[in-house]
């Protein structure tokens, strides 16, 4: 199983900041191992421009991130996720939709930089960048190919609660 690509889908409410970043940064840092997507319950429609721009700044590519309703990812032919994580407190408590495959979820909250509007908004996304930047190095670290799925559950759980979990953050 070592040459299998995991399939990660970071799921938000606006799909416009906070899961755009985990998908970019998952796309670089899984070095071809993982593939990451994001979508939204009620996508925004687009990319807010901060993302873009602290995602450029720091070296992510952006070709291809869009804004979209997480029913994309439910027409036959979609990919099939292995993981699927919720990084905004809103999407963690909505219905999903029954995903393929019986994918291993968890809540990795963040707050949102989005929200933060005026001088701060783009240190509110550096901040969310290295909170998911975090999370994601130790979800790397994880040995994926042998962990049991309970055992599995718990280190996404725990990675969860990482600095800058959100006040909704459960597990």
């Amino acid at each position: 199983m070592a040459d299998k690509i995991y399939n990660v889908l970071f799921l938000c409410t606006g799909n416009s900041a906070r899961s755009i970043l985990g998908e970019a940064v998952l796309n670089k840092m899984g070095q071809g191992r993982f593939k990451a997507y994001s979508a939204g319950s009620h996508p925004k429609g687009e990319v807010h421009p901060m993302a873009l721009s602290v995602l450029e700044g720091m070296g992510f590519d952006t070709d291809g991130l869009s804004s979209k309703s997480w029913e994309a990812f439910s027409a036959p032919g979609s990919p099939e996720f292995d993981f699927i994580f919720t990084v905004c407190d809103n999407a963690a408590g909505e219905t999903c939709p029954v995903w393929l495959g019986h994918p291993t979820t968890a809540h990795w909250g963040i707050e949102d930089p989005a929200a933060v509007e005026g001088e701060g908004q783009r240190d509110a996304f550096l901040q969310a960048l290295r909170y998911l930047s975090n999370r994601i190095a130790l979800f790397l670290a994880l040995p994926i190919d042998s962990i049991d799925q309970l055992a599995m559950k718990q280190q996404l759980a725990e990675i969860g609660t990482a600095e800058g979990a959100s006040s909704g953050t459960s597990a």
